[in-house]
């Protein structure tokens, strides 16, 4: 068990050494991935706010038609 935890330790730290690596040589790499979570988020608002107000119409009108 002990030698299991050994191993790990060494895989995660062998990790984060090439992780820190790659984020020194590039770090502009993850501008991309940002940059599309952030429009994403802005779309998604853009449709909330536009299905509210179409909720809205349409919850008006219904209300005015009278028998």
């Amino acid at each position: 068990m002990l030698a299991l935890l050994a191993v790990l330790l060494t895989h995660i730290r062998a990790n984060i050494t090439q992780l820190r690596t790659e984020i020194r040589d590039n770090p502009d790499a993850g501008y991309s991935t940002e940059t599309v979570v952030v429009t994403a988020l802005l779309v998604a608002l853009a449709l909330a706010v536009i299905g509210d107000i179409i909720y809205n119409k349409v919850l008006n009108k219904a209300n005015g038609i009278s028998l």
